[in-house]
């Protein structure tokens, strides 16, 4: 019997894959803190109680991306990414330790603001709160699951695209709704995205096999091809573009005005760069085919 304990089940990537789960798992349970879960807890702050043991670990739970403010903001990244994922560890100790655990971890752990096809041999380079977090989940579930016996696979999705994105894309898409939205000197620079269903889709791949894995699909969209899909599906016009030599000004403005403005030159580099990443080891280890965003992706 396959039976999926799944932590992080009501956030965005639960609610775009719980059905395809349902469907590949005789049984599934999901962990969080809301009364919508299976089982109800905090796993910054305590250890659950299991009713059983589960086949599979699927750990999605975590604190994503924010900007702290202050050192307590900082440390909750830990509380949460690293304390969290130790103490559902010291919780399936208790209930039997799964066959194989499946950690949802980022790209972010590169450290990475440009590049081209980054893969897994990447050196950890991340230095935020969220990547330094991530690199501490990682490094200790490799330790715990050795210990234990326990398959780990490691997956580091890019930009996750589904029904009700958040962040980046959730505010393009709302920018388009409201005519808002502008591209930045083209929108030349292109990002790796990953369509949420693909997590589900990897899961029976994976799961045997264990390993790390880059996940995003292989088109690699650039903003006004994003853009462009979501004006369509919307029915609105093609989005405008602002020439860099505007850009620029713009950011400069925002530099001096105290982070008061949406654009700094921090953001405008950010926005302007390539950064891919290379999904070569999942196709070619696993047989993993991704989805194509532009194909696949509906707001």
């Amino acid at each position: 019997m396959k039976t999926l304990l799944f932590t992080g089940a009501s956030g965005f990537l639960g609610q775009n894959i719980m059905p395809a789960l349902l469907m590949q798992y005789d049984k599934v349970a999901t962990l969080g803190r809301n009364s919508v879960n299976d089982i109800q807890a905090d796993l910054s702050a305590d250890v659950p109680i299991l009713p059983q043991r589960f086949s599979t670990v699927l750990h999605a739970a975590g604190l994503a991306h924010t900007i702290p403010s202050d050192e307590r903001e900082r440390q909750r990244f830990f509380d949460v990414n690293v304390g969290g994922t130790h103490n559902l560890c010291l919780a399936l100790e208790k209930s039997g330790v799964p066959d194989c655990f499946i950690y949802i971890s980022s790209v972010a752990v590169y450290g990475c603001d440009e590049g081209t096809m980054i893969d897994e041999n990447h050196p950890l380079n991340g230095h935020t709160p969220y990547a330094l977090s991530k690199i501490k989940a990682e490094k200790y579930l490799d330790k715990w699951c050795t210990d234990h016996g326990v398959t780990l696979t490691i997956l580091r999705p890019a930009l996750i695209v589904g029904k009700k994105a958040p962040g980046n894309l959730g505010a393009m898409t709302r920018a388009i709704r409201k005519g808002f939205y502008i591209n930045i000197s083209g929108g030349k620079a292109r990002k790796s995205m990953l369509m949420a269903d693909d997590i589900a889709r990897i899961l029976p791949l994976a799961e045997k096999r264990g390993g790390i894995y880059n996940l995003c699909d292989s088109s690699h969209p650039s903003f006004s091809d994003i853009s462009a899909l979501i004006s369509r599906q919307m029915n609105k016009c093609k989005p405008l573009s602002v020439p860099h030599i505007l850009s620029k000004l713009m950011a400069w403005c925002g530099d001096i005005s105290g982070g008061k403005l949406p654009i700094d030159s921090r953001r405008l580099a950010k926005m302007t760069a390539t950064l891919t990443f290379s999904n070569l080891k999942a196709t070619q280890e696993l047989g993993w085919q991704p989805l194509d965003v532009l194909t696949h992706f509906k707001p």
